[in-house]
């Protein structure tokens, strides 16, 4: 499945948001003009309309700000993307034989190729000496 973009980014829906919430201010603030405007040309004006309209731009003015700190809230939401994690280098290993006593210590080591030479360091140490030895393949870690 081919990845491509499948609309538009966050960062371009932002700008668009921005770009709306900035037109409705300019809106808003041509409104007001033309009210100042019509408020001087109206002499025969009531204070109960007055007093009503200055609750209603109280009012809008309250929400304008918790909507505000709603988006304030919002962004502090957000948690940082986790960073991308690389995959681990895997260590180069390689097997060799190890002559183990019975404590699991290691007597002998012998390259892989050398099982020969390891099998017959174990016949002997088990002729020679009293006690258990065993021969196992283990990878060692490269570098040690």
């Amino acid at each position: 499945m081919a990845k491509g973009k499948r609309g538009p980014s966050r960062l371009d829906l932002r700008r668009q948001y921005e770009a709306m919430e900035a037109q409705e201010r300019e809106d808003e603030e041509l409104e007001e003009t033309d009210e100042l405007e019509d408020e001087d040309l109206e002499e025969d004006f009531d204070e109960e309309e007055e007093e009503e309209e200055d609750e209603e731009e109280e009012e809008d003015e309250w929400d304008e700000d918790e909507e505000e700190e709603g988006l304030r809230k919002k962004k502090a939401k957000h948690a940082k993307k986790p960073a991308v994690k690389r995959p681990v280098r895997e260590e180069r290993r390689r097997a060799v034989w190890v002559i183990f006593d019975n404590t699991n210590k290691r007597v002998e080591t012998f390259p892989f190729h050398e099982r020969a030479k390891a099998e017959a360091a174990l016949a002997r140490r088990l002729e020679e000496k009293k006690g258990y030895y065993y021969l196992n393949l283990v990878k060692d870690v490269i570098g040690e």
